[in-house]
């Protein structure tokens, strides 16, 4: 408690400003919404997602302080809370359902695809569930540590908050790569114009490989976020995938059958194999293990400080502080009520293919890791967090218990799917409003009304990212390769794996020692593990994202606020090029959907259709050459002009 006397939130505890409005409101709904919707396409495609909380918080000082000329920093707080809680029921939910929509394909006649109404229910209930874990959580974790955590993203976006007045001009930057992703991505993906994706395969009697990249706007996005580390961890993996394994099991399997077949039925030699073939029946089961045994060793090097989390969190448990605003959480009754009316909602609804059994494992793993994932945001910040392993540890053991407990193959596979992204959710949505709260702390807000402001988020998120799953299955398919689904593919083949269907384990346990090689060297293992499961046509523009921020990074500065702000913008660039791509993303599903004919062949006839081929006929090249252009304006945003002069109107402020 001496922590709390001593710290001075931005707004005393005795001061009462607007927070919770309508406006605030309405501006966190929509943006919840929209990157909620923005990172559900990202992960579908490449695995991962980022936090939205900055933009957020950029976007809406921008509408609330320069647009409505209004100046309450709360307002802007219960922005990025509500807008936040979209990414994180996203993450949670693209990572595991995904699965039973494959199935559905695979097995038609034993498994039927999810309706609406019951994705949107388990992403509702697992999102809930999430925040009310944290509430009573909120006490021992934010304020009785708030010297110990940093809370690394909730506090960067407190400090975005205090900026004051720089955040109407900063949310231009969003918006400008919003814009120029999105005009990008029109005319990469629904012109046709030049290729999405580049690649130059190699293939002859003892050499088969490939290299590429899909030149993609929210890919350099990410890779600038995430930084140069992280990216080179993930493309080193891609290339011991595609340059080692894959050109290794063409040349030792030589003219010997492989277990690949042709359309005729018959199987083709190890060296007949392309890139493609090699890549999806050998080399994504090794990476698979990879990801597995990397997930599984992060909950096991952070098992000790989960335990005495949970223990620290156990002995708090419903202490609310005390009665001033800076302090009030929702009541603890109401908290517990809510907790006992979803564990028995899930246990009665039709919906919900959950028994009662299901709903106490979902109470039991969702509480511990709700506790576990606030602690671990707390010290490595979100995009850190061990979600995937904890999905996996809660899939191995759901599954085994179900499948002990008796049930069909079908019914337990189900069940372990919908148990496991509940918990997933659970597990993200925790983390997210952890990082939330603690913003709130420093600048001084409601922790009720944020709460209140992350369930409001959850409930509209819950029902978006529905429809966005069902917009894009019936789009391109779950597993193809405009949505790969990575994440959902592991956890479908550990479900499979577990109730006893063929799985190659020689080729998964080449995957878990890799993992372990990785670790003896220190190696950050979980992202060089995603990086040897992704195709390399991923992890390559995600490089060139991490590379520009190598470069930006190696520039020489006045002081170390200059470098702040240099880094900040082209971070906020990037987080608008991730939300422009994936919102055209889903407009481009739409026009998938209904069959609308979108090309330049179709809007200006033959004119259009040469233009578009002659185009096409250079392939590869424009795109590299577009995709060049793109990333320089990475380069343009960050010039030093602007942050010199962001610089001199905060001294002169």
């Amino acid at each position: 408690m001496d922590n709390k006397k001593e710290f001075k939130p931005f707004i005393p505890a005795d001061k009462i400003v607007p927070e919770f409005t309508v406006t605030s409101v309405i501006i966190g709904l929509v943006l919840a919404v929209i990157f909620g919707a923005a990172n559900a396409y990202l992960g579908l495609r490449v695995g991962m997602t980022v936090s939205a909380s900055i933009p957020a918080a950029v976007i809406s000082m921008g509408v609330i302080r320069v647009i409505l000329r209004k100046d309450s920093i709360l307002e802007n707080n219960i922005v990025q809370t509500i807008g936040s809680a979209g990414e994180s029921l996203a993450a949670g939910a693209i990572f595991t359902m995904p699965a039973l929509f494959m199935w559905a394909i695979e097995r038609p006649d034993e498994f039927s695809q999810p309706s609406f109404v019951a994705i949107a229910l388990v992403a509702l209930c697992g999102g809930i569930l999430g925040v009310l874990f944290m509430v009573p959580l909120r006490t021992a974790l934010i304020v009785e540590e708030h010297g110990v955590l940093p809370y690394p993203e909730g506090t960067a976006c407190a400090e975005v908050l205090l900026a004051g007045e720089e955040g109407g001009s900063k949310s231009k930057i969003v918006f400008s790569g919003l814009g120029i992703a999105a005009v990008y991505k029109f005319i990469a993906d629904g012109l046709c114009l030049f290729p999405s994706e580049v690649d130059f395969s190699f293939k002859n009697k003892t050499f088969t490989t490939a290299v590429g990249m899909d030149v993609l706007p929210a890919l350099a996005g990410v890779g600038y976020i995430c930084g140069p580390k992280i990216s080179s961890y993930m493309f080193s993996g891609g290339v011991l995938s595609y340059l080692v394994l894959m050109p290794a099991i063409a040349f030792f399997g030589g003219d010997s059958l492989s277990t690949v077949v042709d359309e005729a039925g018959n199987a083709l030699a190890f060296n007949q194999l392309s890139p493609g073939d090699i890549w999806g029946e050998y080399i994504r089961y090794i990476g698979a293990g990879a990801v597995a045994a990397g997930g599984i060793i992060s909950l096991i090097k952070t098992f000790p400080t989960m335990i005495r989390t949970f223990k620290n969190a156990i002995k708090g448990f419903g202490h609310t502080g005390d009665s001033d605003r800076t302090s009030r959480d929702i009541p603890l009754p109401i908290v517990l009520i809510g907790i006992l009316v979803l564990a028995v909602a899930m246990w009665v609804i039709p919906a919900i293919p959950v028994s009662f059994g299901g709903a106490l494992i979902i109470v039991v793993f969702g509480f511990f890791f709700a506790t576990v994932s606030s602690r671990m945001v707390g010290i490595v910040g979100s995009s850190n967090n061990p979600v995937s392993g904890m999905a996996i540890a809660t899939l191995i053991v759901t599954t085994i218990i179900l499948k002990v407990a008796g049930g069909s193959e079908v019914e337990v596979m189900t069940a372990a799917i919908v148990i496991g992204t509940i918990i997933c959710i659970i597990a993200a949505m925790a983390g997210d409003t952890s990082q939330d709260l603690k913003t709130g702390y420093i600048v001084g807000a409601t922790p009720m009304k944020q709460q209140i402001g992350e369930l409001l988020g959850a409930v509209i998120s819950a029902f978006a990212i529905g429809g966005v799953m069902f917009l894009l299955n019936s789009a391109w398919e779950f597993g193809s390769s405009q949505i790969p689904a990575p994440q959902a593919s592991l956890m479908k083949m550990v479900v499979e794996g577990v109730v006893g269907d063929k799985m190659p384990w020689t080729l998964i346990f080449v995957g878990v020692f890799i993992a372990i090689v990785v670790e003896i060297l220190k190696i950050p293992v979980l992202a060089f593990a995603i990086g040897l499961y992704l195709p390399i046509h991923l992890s390559a523009p995600i490089m060139v994202g991490g590379t520009v921020k190598w470069f930006i990074d190696r520039r020489k500065y006045k002081n170390e606020k200059e470098k702040k702000h240099y880094a900040e913008i082209g971070t906020l660039y990037s987080a608008g090029m991730i939300a422009g791509e994936g919102i055209v993303g889903i407009l481009l599903a739409l026009v998938a959907v209904f069959d609308w004919d979108i090309n330049l062949s179709g809007i200006y006839g033959q004119d259009g259709a040469n233009f578009a081929g002659s185009l096409s006929s250079l392939g590869n090249w424009v795109g590299l050459i577009v995709f060049a252009l793109l990333v320089s304006t990475i380069f343009f945003v960050c010039r030093k002009k602007n942050v010199v002069e962001v610089d001199t109107k905060d001294m002169d402020a």
